[in-house]
């Protein structure tokens, strides 16, 4: 889903304009703002044909990778929603193609037959086993024109937006 389908973004000397009509704008957030949003979208674009290779979609992987990380230990369909941002719904459709794919599989979870678990099943771990090296490589690649300080940098910049963002949806 592209967020920014802009490919110039405006000139400085545009939002110092614009600040004069609208003075609630700081064009050097605006400035900031607007390239992290075209980085954010042109690498999504990227990574969307990376999984298109392979017949996946962003969230079909997000949930293998989530089972991934402990692949003895299934999970709750209500807690991988949880940790993937989307609703129990869409966790459903999620877990329902990947089910049908054979890449996870339902069971009942031992203490509460009423409750379901998704455990990763040995063609989804096969599946994440031969796609996960190009991945890397190609995260990697993205971030190759910065420097190690760089990304550290990036990574707790990043995490002050990220901390400084309203919580209640306002």
């Amino acid at each position: 889903m592209a967020i920014l389908l802009l490919k110039e973004l405006p000139k400085y000397e545009c939002l110092l304009e614009s600040a004069q009509r609208f003075p609630e704008l700081d064009p050097s957030a605006t400035e900031a703002f607007l390239h992290l949003l075209r980085t954010s979208t042109d690498i999504e674009g990227v990574f969307d044909a990376v999984h298109a290779s392979h017949n996946i979609s962003q969230g079909r992987f997000m949930v293998l990778m989530l089972l991934n990380h402990d692949p003895e230990r299934p999970a709750n369909p209500a807690e991988l929603a949880c940790r993937s941002n989307v609703t129990r719904a869409t966790m459903t459709g999620l877990i329902d193609t990947l089910e049908r794919d054979g890449f996870v599989q339902r069971e009942h979870a031992p203490d509460d037959r009423r409750r379901m678990l998704v455990r990763l099943t040995a063609k989804g771990t096969a599946f994440l086993e031969r796609i996960l090296p190009g991945y890397f490589r190609r995260i990697a690649a993205v971030m190759s024109p910065l420097t190690e300080a760089e990304r550290k940098t990036l990574v707790s910049l990043m995490g002050k937006i990220h901390d400084g963002l309203p919580t209640d949806g306002s």
